[in-house]
């Protein structure tokens, strides 16, 4: 807070395979390739988890994991890693992609650029070295950045990986609230969870349980656009393929055109369906000067909104310094996030997450409404 290549095949169908054996420091931990209950997926999501590898707790997540046929992205610190070598090659062998998450978890919008390369260059060198693979992808502490992070990123092939969803297990979430946030994963989506918390942990059978009646499996992040896809890296084919319909064997009979005109229908009486509305949840997590605010906005009505600007009034002493999956104008005052190329569209019931990351002179309040769109929203 990518994939040894004898695991790139797609590993979420059901499969017998003969159990994986993992030495980790003094314990040995068997992993159980249990198939999927998915027999086909529709879409994908990306299962993330950052700050390990941990002592106490990664063996029971990698567990955890293959106990429910997936897999999962693992953003690991670099002292982390270091440390607990043995973990991070027990992550790779259970079939994981092991990504940057920094050296030592600083805000890095705080740090020189000097220091930014420091801090991703360390965790490349340790997790190539103990992986046998560099991480192409990169997570920043809190879900800050800014433009000098992301050239550094670039220095090193990176791709920046926000979230769509956070699990809020960082904040004290229950399982079943973390259960519950998973729900609002759409497909390409990707969930912000922790490698050590046994709430996140004792999660995960009824996350996949409930993604696969969705329709939807854990899939890997494209280093192309940090977006979920199959664990192979291509998108899903079409679940049933398109009817063929043989040509007709004679030619159909001429029919005259009709000699009198079609009857007349007046139009309907009832009325076109409510516009729809909308309902804003709005978490934050503040520090010393500094603050990340998670914003998901949910579809309550019945029509589908292709493109959307949400208005708040940012509260004051607070700047906009950074944000993910929406761009905002102005940064402070009143501001207005709009989608982005990818999350214009947010069918009926269904939710968009947003963020951004924020300088504050010791005012954390939350905005006290939104609007979508011109109207306003109900706030979760």
């Amino acid at each position: 807070m990518a994939s040894p290549p004898h695991l790139a095949r797609r590993t979420l169908i059901a499969v017998a395979a003969l159990a994986m054996t993992v030495t980790a420091g003094a314990a040995a931990v068997t992993l159980a390739p249990t198939p999927s209950s998915a027999a086909a997926c529709n879409g994908y999501v990306a299962l993330t988890f950052d700050d390990g590898p941990n002592p106490a707790t990664t063996n029971s997540l990698l567990n955890a994991l293959r106990s429910a046929g997936a897999r999962a992205t693992m953003f690991n610190t670099g002292q982390n890693a270091q440390n607990n070598g043995a973990l991070v090659r027990a992550q790779r062998d259970a079939g994981m992609w092991v990504e940057n998450h920094s050296w030592s978890h600083p805000n890095m919008t705080q740090l020189s650029q000097s220091q930014m390369a420091s801090e991703i260059s360390r965790t490349q060198q340790v997790i190539q070295q103990l992986t046998g693979t560099a991480p192409r992808l990169f997570r920043p502490p809190y879900g800050a950045t800014n433009a000098t992070l992301r050239a550094v990123q670039a220095q090193y092939g990176l791709t920046e990986v926000i979230w769509d969803v956070d699990s809020q297990d960082w904040n004290g979430a229950s399982t079943a609230a973390i259960v519950q946030a998973a729900g609002r994963l759409q497909a390409g989506g990707v969930i912000l969870m922790h490698d050590n918390y046994q709430t996140t942990i004792q999660a995960i059978p009824q996350i996949v349980a409930n993604l696969s009646s969705r329709g939807l499996c854990p899939g890997m992040i494209s280093p192309t656009t940090g977006r979920a896809v199959a664990p192979d890296g291509t998108t899903p084919p079409p679940t049933t393929p398109p009817p063929t319909t043989p040509p007709p064997t004679t030619p159909p009979p001429t029919t005259p055109p009709p000699t009198t005109p079609p009857p007349t229908t007046p139009p309907p009486t009832t009325p076109p369906p409510a516009a729809g509305g909308c309902r804003v949840a709005y978490g934050v997590n503040a520090w010393n000067s500094g603050l990340t605010a998670d914003i998901t906005i949910t579809n309550t009505g019945n029509s589908t909104i292709n493109g959307w600007s949400l208005s708040f009034a940012l509260p004051s002493g607070q700047t906009i310094v950074g944000g993910w999956n929406a761009s905002y104008s102005p940064t402070s005052g009143q501001v207005t996030a709009r989608n982005a190329s990818y999350n214009g569209t947010i069918n009926p019931g269904a939710s968009v997450g947003i963020g951004f990351q924020a300088n504050h002179t010791g005012n954390t309040a939350r905005p006290s409404s939104f609007t979508l769109n011109g109207a306003t929203c109900a706030l979760a």
